[in-house]
């Protein structure tokens, strides 16, 4: 089973528009506070729905629940690929986040439950950082495949044509999985009715669980401003490439596809890296809440110095603290997953990682929305500036101990 989660990560980072997506809603004629709406319609979308499909996850199966989400994925593709109308981009951004909500905390869960049923739970942070590395690897092959078709078509579009290859193998993938891992719920003899409101009942009761609620609120309120900033780094990496005194002889549009292209796939090569060195960093500072804790506030610290980097045009600087940020979220991912399963109990799993993809979705939508306004009032760095600075003010209210 470990490569075939690790096909399922490398195939569905497998999406050419990643690296772009800003750059082509900015061709497209959008302004930043409207992709920030579009950003934010996607995170709500998610919120709304991550309850129900995690539920659904664990009464009905993990794996159908997944291939509901890749066919969401599939049609988002098409609606991109044909149009640049703002109000269709908002429909597909609705249907990218029903697609995030089946997915979202369900594989994660689909790994644990494999690791619960070999007996081998103690590898967790190792075994899940191997399969993010198989992830983030598909991240750097993804880079180059996007700067290529990009160099050579001019066309922002086509990317997401070429995406929905990768997404139906990953299909065929996850239709191979075993039942085993649709979970102890989905095989139970309780009837349905009974099945739900246990999980309801197991679902509110982690609100009660202050340890467990603590674990969610930190990993969620970093992930979501990562994710909420992450993709202001393709605007810094085009205005790097048109100050660059070199390549003159090419159009913007494809020096910015050279430099997005080699840039990404390293990032992601170092991304991968992290995350499967992740368990060496816990065994080397001995307790993996100081690791969390504090590798939270260095990705916030990189952020704020990402931001005054780019306000006075240090580009390169502002790059590689990007770079480092990207390193930090890969690095924890794989330990807040660990610390976070500790925290909830296996059976209801697939929800529990819900909830914090819900809560993430709460705080990337408001930072979408955030970024957006600011980057049109004051720039693309004091948007950055401010996120990073949020983030690192809420710290001592996350902060995860020890029992």
């Amino acid at each position: 089973m470990f490569y075939k989660f690790s096909a399922y990560g490398f195939l569905k980072n497998l999406r050419l528009f990643e690296p772009f997506l800003i750059l082509f809603f900015l061709s497209s004629g959008l302004k930043y506070t409207e992709i920030g709406i579009l950003y934010a319609i996607a995170e709500i979308s998610t919120n709304l729905l991550e309850i129900p499909t995690g539920i659904y996850a664990d009464i009905f199966g993990r794996r159908k629940s997944m291939l509901m989400g890749f066919g969401a994925y599939i049609v988002t593709f098409i609606i991109f690929y044909s149009t640049s109308n703002f109000y269709l981009f908002a429909v597909g951004m609705v249907l990218y986040g029903l697609g995030d909500a089946f997915r979202s905390g369900t594989h994660k869960a689909m790994i644990l439950e494999y690791l619960k049923i070999k007996g081998i739970e103690n590898t967790k942070v190792e075994y899940y950082g191997a399969t993010r590395s198989a992830s983030q690897f598909g991240s750097a092959i993804n880079s180059l495949l996007a700067g290529f078709v990009v160099f050579y078509t001019g066309d922002y579009h086509i990317i997401f044509l070429i995406t929905i290859v990768p997404y139906i193998l990953d299909f065929i993938n996850l239709a191979t999985y075993p039942r085993a891992l649709d979970g102890s719920i989905g095989k139970g003899n309780k009837k349905l009715r009974e099945q739900g409101l246990q999980t309801l009942r197991d679902f509110a009761g982690m609100f009660k669980n202050r340890g467990a609620l603590k674990a969610l609120l930190n990993s969620a309120l970093f992930d979501s401003g990562f994710k909420a900033s992450k993709d202001y780094l393709q605007p810094i990496l085009k205005s790097f490439a048109i100050a660059l005194p070199f390549l003159l002889f090419l159009s913007e549009d494809k020096r910015t596809a050279i430099i997005v292209g080699i840039v990404y796939f390293f990032l992601y090569l170092l991304s991968s890296y992290a995350s499967r060195k992740s368990h060496v960093v816990v065994k080397r500072l001995t307790r993996i809440t100081f690791a969390i804790n504090i590798t939270f506030a260095m990705g916030a610290i990189a952020l704020i110095f990402a931001g005054i980097s780019y306000i006075y045009s240090l580009f390169i600087l502002s790059i590689l603290l990007f770079v480092t940020l990207h390193f930090v979220f890969n690095l924890r991912r794989p330990m807040n997953v660990s610390y976070v399963s500790d925290k909830i109990s296996s059976r209801i799993m697939a929800s529990g990682l819900s909830v914090e993809s819900q809560l993430k979705m709460i705080f990337s939508a408001t930072f979408a929305f955030l970024m957006g306004v600011l980057a049109d009032a004051f720039g693309v760095g004091a948007s950055i500036f401010a996120v990073g600075l949020i983030i690192l003010t809420l710290l001592p209210a996350v902060l995860v101990r020890e029992d």
